[in-house]
């Protein structure tokens, strides 16, 4: 869901072509699935156009591939540090919500997994991913502009 947010923020921003978008969990349950059909439900009602999923896992030999790596959990958080293989790697590891000021002041970070609650649950975590989304995407423009760029 996440994924599916800041892609869309990006094509607002005028973003979309310098940022890569992946989404990628930390363990296989689901790998090679679609997404969630709930999730699909919360994002269309909402007014996203949820593109193509295919659940896959994110691994060790990952980290060379992004300069930045979003936990959307503690749980998250703690299993990326393991699969860090340097200090950079770890470095790259982040909490999504750590980028709206409100969750960070609460040091409510967590997005709570909506997986066996009910459908409202991922109303919720759209609710939860929506500010967060907003500060990344403004934290991106403001890297990207002091950036040299090459043409």
């Amino acid at each position: 869901m996440a994924a599916t947010v800041l892609r869309q923020r990006l094509r607002e921003a005028g973003l979309a072509h310098r940022v890569v978008v992946e989404s990628a969990g930390t363990g296989g349950w689901h790998l090679g699935g679609p997404a969630d059909p709930r999730a699909l439900a919360a994002l269309g009602a909402h007014g996203y156009q949820a593109d193509e999923h295919s659940a896959r896992q994110f691994g060790v030999d990952s980290f060379a591939d992004y300069d930045r790596v979003l936990a959307m959990d503690r749980d998250n958080l703690a299993d990326l540090g393991l699969l860090a293989p340097d200090a950079v790697s770890r470095e790259a590891v982040q909490m999504l919500r750590a980028y709206d000021p409100a969750a960070l002041a609460a040091g409510d970070l967590d997005v709570q997994d909506p997986y066996y609650g009910s459908d409202d649950g991922f109303d919720r975590v759209l609710e939860q991913v929506e500010p967060a989304v907003d500060g990344l995407v403004e934290a991106l423009r403001r890297e990207l502009s002091e950036e040299p760029r090459v043409d």
